[in-house]
């Protein structure tokens, strides 16, 4: 995962304007610290921090085409790169580098290129010819990008919002699935799937299929020159991961130089349902295992960095991206710069708790809809600048294109909570790799309950983070916040604290209006709370607040607390914990 920044129509071409741009590069030197590159034509600057995952030693950016007219910076990764290297055989290549194929595409087929990319990516390309350029984001946005418009006119693109901030009079997340040409002056979707307009799918449900697109999804992305390993939790989603790429290390081209054995990763507090859960998968699967602790301190220690780094105060992000940002450092430090996640399975699924409430297939299947169009705002956030942080990338297999129009052309019916046929969330996944003969997960692992990452790294996470934020926001503060903050108003203290940090670094209006708002209980859109009336009195996006769904809902743990005051303990009762076992 890389670092780029790209500035065009700059007034002021001078050396001075040249410093500037390698200065704000350098606030995403994290994502790339291996090296660093600025191309310079004209008033047009393109800078690079690469994080080298593929061709090391030659690959460095920004990019050119043959007789380098055409400059590219990348971020991110084109498994397809070699295939559409067989399309571009009368093109002379200069480098090993996945992403090198966007200056030639360009070259063959001008701006309608970006659809035949399979990857994660942002890219900006200028075109010394005429010096017009163009910017595009995957389909999901897996990637971050910004865009920005300065006073002078200038157009500025960006991986993360630090990077232009300071010099852009206004600024807003860059779509995914769009590109921005600038013979036009605007964005235009280029991904335009068949699920998209939201209309209801009729497909018959085929297990063999959903099985098979995922292992190619997962396969493609093993593509590396790097040791990797992936982020296992112990539920669901990280062990089928796990599993599938567990089963194909030995044909990797890396396997010569890093080994056969998979490594994973999991971090919790000690005791947590994701520590003994990914432990048990580790030993089934028979990989290298690396458990790592953080105590509720460390973590609230780490919350301004956290925010500095993922540039949100959504509350459920920043819950979940403090324990993957402090495991990041850790990975890193092992020498690992790539890892595979399960990002996106449920919301492809429908696997969050509170779709056990959906009242037909039609709002089922809307609701996942809605869920995928906002995953850049959320989980791929999270993912993204919680690891790229510390200079790691993580990639996702199942936000794959392909996979993600199989999933979702099977007729919802299929998806649908079912306790009266025996489906619990994510039936159609689990029953996909449910193999008899040749078994990918043990059977309690493959049928376990969801759980969110931020409530299965230990719940007393969740508790101690509003423990700490009572301490520091006041109940006036609180009262008092549609003043302070009139748009996307906190309406608890945690929230209120959060954002307090965040406007510290990020003051401008531009800022705080790339942060989604609106009411979420479990993870759910605002529209989904509308399913259960009770939500709207708890509206908590912690799994726990997906009440009389929830093996530990917070209305049983409160039960569990006052049953152990009147006996005198403080103490959560164990069999209330240990009946929330973990699923990521």
């Amino acid at each position: 995962m890389c670092g780029i920044l790209a500035v065009f129509g700059c007034i002021d071409n001078s050396q001075a304007k040249r410093s500037r741009i390698i200065e704000l590069s350098r606030r995403l030197r994290h994502r790339g610290p291996d090296w660093s590159g600025l191309h310079c034509h004209g008033n047009c600057y393109l800078a690079h921090q690469r994080l080298a995952i593929v061709d090391p030693t030659s690959g460095d950016q920004p990019l050119y085409n043959e007789d380098k007219t055409v400059v590219v910076t990348v971020n991110g990764e084109i498994y397809n790169h070699k295939q559409l290297r067989e399309k571009l055989k009368s093109h002379q290549f200069r480098t090993g580098s996945d992403c090198e194929v966007i200056a030639h595409l360009y070259e063959e087929y001008g701006e309608d290129f970006v659809d035949m990319l399979d990857g994660m990516f942002s890219f900006v390309l200028l075109d010394t010819r005429d010096n017009s350029f163009i910017a595009a984001r995957d389909a999901i946005g897996i990637t971050p990008l910004y865009i920005g418009w300065g006073l002078d006119g200038s157009v500025w693109f960006a991986s993360e919002m630090k990077a232009l901030s300071d010099d852009c009079e206004r600024f807003m997340s860059f779509l995914p699935g769009h590109i921005y040409s600038s013979k036009q002056g605007a964005l235009r979707r280029w991904y335009n799937p068949p699920w998209f307009p939201e209309q209801i799918p009729s497909t018959p449900y085929d297990p063999i299929l959903l099985r098979e697109t995922f292992k190619k999804a997962v396969v493609k992305r093993l593509m590396t020159d790097v040791p990797f390993g992936v982020l296992l939790s112990g539920g669901l989603d990280s062990s089928l991961v796990a599993a599938v790429a567990s089963r194909h290390m030995v044909e990797l081209e890396a396997a010569c130089q890093w080994g056969t054995q998979l490594h994973t990763f999991c971090v919790g507090l000690k005791g947590s349902p994701d520590l003994k859960a990914a432990r048990e998968v580790a030993d089934y699967l028979g990989t290298r295992h690396h458990e790592f602790h953080f105590t509720v301190q460390e973590g609230i220690d780490a919350l301004e960095e956290v925010i500095y780094h993922i540039e949100t105060y959504d509350v459920t992000t920043i819950r979940a991206s403090t324990p993957m940002f402090l495991m990041s450092r850790k990975i890193k430090s092992l020498g690992v710069k790539m890892v595979l996640s399960g990002e996106g399975s449920d919301e492809i699924f429908g696997g969050y708790l509170y779709f056990h409430k959906a009242p037909n297939k039609e709002e089922f299947h809307q609701e996942t809809c809605q869920k995928i169009k906002s995953l850049h705002l959320y989980d791929c956030l999270r993912a993204n600048k919680s690891t790229s942080a510390w200079g790691l990338e993580a990639r996702v297999p199942f936000l794959d294109k392909e996979f993600i129009n199989v999933a979702m052309s099977i007729d919802p019916e299929w998806k649908l909570i079912r306790p009266d046929l025996g489906r619990i969330e994510k039936w159609i996944l689990r029953n996909a790799f449910d193999d008899e003969q040749n078994p990918y997960l043990p059977k309690h692992i493959l049928y376990r309950q969801k759980e969110q990452f931020s409530d299965g790294v230990g719940y007393s996470w969740i508790d101690g983070l509003k423990d700490h934020a009572n301490k520091q926001v006041t109940d006036a503060m609180l009262m008092n916040a549609s003043f302070i903050y009139p748009e996307n108003t906190p309406t608890t203290k945690e929230a209120y604290y959060y954002r307090s940090i965040f406007e510290k670094f990020f003051p401008k209006n531009a800022a705080r209006s790339t942060v989604p708002g609106g009411p979420s209980v479990a993870c759910s859109t605002a529209k989904a709370v509308e399913w259960d009336a009770a939500w709207s009195k708890n509206p908590d996006p912690s799994g726990r607040a997906a009440l009389g769904v929830h093996a530990a809902a917070y209305e049983e743990e409160a039960d569990a607390k006052d049953a152990n005051l009147i006996n005198g303990s403080p103490q959560k009762l164990p069999g209330i914990v240990e009946k929330a076992t973990t699923v990521v």
